[in-house]
């Protein structure tokens, strides 16, 4: 069993993707790598969809019968912040991509080469895999920062004595953070962020990074002091604790 057939066994893919011929090609190929498949053919199926049943990931395509696919992004990030979603668009402006990012964990561009989408769903899934399929784990902790590692959730506290609230991040953004905590106050570079948490390979161009890092900042910015910092052109860390 190749790596992806691993991440893939037992996890449930919603495919959102009008044309037919499209979607049964994905289905057939996340199948055979062990997902289980549910297909929509627009924006009215699928809400009947997630109301039926939980999926890990949705596949959802931007441009749709029935409207934006990126409106129904945000509707699952609001009901469904333990559910990937990962956009497939014909836009490829980066207004549209950064703008997708907002409430999605990764985006791929049409025509697309069906291995790519197998290993991007595989790369989510790896990051965003939800608690009942893993094992309990100690929270990390970094200053007033918590990381529940078994509910996926991040609570902060404004000072040393005052209680921990919880921010309410997507799953790629928690990643991103999870990723730096264990970093503890090390500059980690921008290719390696790349590489752990997105599963990306020799794109050191991508905004991607400084999309995210952007959104944790706005995140964590009401409980506390700037807590990331950047080294400007190598990478991102924590403040000392």
């Amino acid at each position: 069993m190749n790596a992806g057939e691993e991440v893939g066994k037992g996890a449930v893919v919603l495919v959102v993707e009008d044309e037919p011929s499209i979607a049964d090609v994905l289905a057939i190929a996340l199948r055979y790598h062990g997902f289980e498949v549910v297909w929509a053919s627009c924006l009215l199926q699928a809400r009947a969809r997630v109301a039926e049943r939980r999926f890990d990931a949705v596949l959802l395509d931007v441009m749709l019968p029935d409207g934006d696919g990126r409106a129904f992004g945000r509707e699952l990030r609001d009901g469904h912040p333990e559910t990937a979603v990962v956009f497939v668009t014909a836009r490829d402006a980066p207004a549209e991509i950064v703008g997708a990012l907002g409430f999605g964990d990764d985006y791929i561009t049409k025509p697309f080469h069906i291995d790519e989408v197998v290993a991007r769903i595989t790369a989510v899934l790896r990051r965003t895999r939800p608690a009942d399929v893993l094992p309990a784990r100690p929270p990390l902790t970094y200053g007033n920062l918590e990381l529940d590692e078994t509910t996926y959730t991040v609570r902060r506290a404004d000072r040393p004595d005052g209680p921990r609230v919880e921010v309410q991040l997507t799953p790629t953004e928690y990643a991103l953070l999870r990723f730096l905590v264990r970093n503890g106050g090390r500059i980690v570079p921008k290719e390696q962020l790349l590489r752990h948490v997105w599963q990306y390979e020799h794109q050191a161009e991508s905004t991607v990074v400084e999309t995210y890092i952007s959104y944790l900042r706005r995140k964590l910015a009401p409980l506390g002091p700037s807590l990331i910092t950047t080294r400007r052109g190598v990478g991102y860390g924590l403040a000392a604790a």
